[in-house]
């Protein structure tokens, strides 16, 4: 077994350690295992950002054509986002969720809809 000490930094805070235990006996180099582990974790951040953010698991439909379909919608909404992120410079979270601000402050301002009290 090999035990590999493994520094990650992210951008909102100082570098992270993991510690990765594997019983593969072929010589593996610090960078090969980095390589495996970056890719393991982008896996898991679009499982995660598809179920968060776009409602992926939200379908209660029996007939698997509506579930493919609705699956395929959810897969295309997180990519359009995760483009829109990158070009922003900013995560799916922050663009998602600061997506309405301007609307619901301008509404909050000068409201469209008058509420009439009876």
């Amino acid at each position: 077994m090999t035990l590999f000490r493994l520094l990650r930094s992210t951008p909102c805070s100082e570098p992270v350690g993991d510690f990765l235990v594997t019983n593969d006996r072929t010589p593996l180099s610090v960078q090969v295992v980095q390589e495996v582990v970056d890719l393991r974790w982008t896996v898991e951040e679009f499982h995660r950002e598809t179920k968060q953010e776009t409602g992926i698991e939200a379908c209660q439909c029996r007939i698997a054509r509506i579930q493919r379909n609705h699956i395929a919608c959810a897969i295309l909404a997180w990519n359009r986002l995760h483009t829109l992120a990158e070009h922003a410079q900013t995560t799916i979270y922050h663009l998602k969720h600061a997506l309405l601000d301007d609307y619901m402050n301008n509404e909050l301002r000068n409201p469209t809809l008058k509420m009439v009290l009876a």
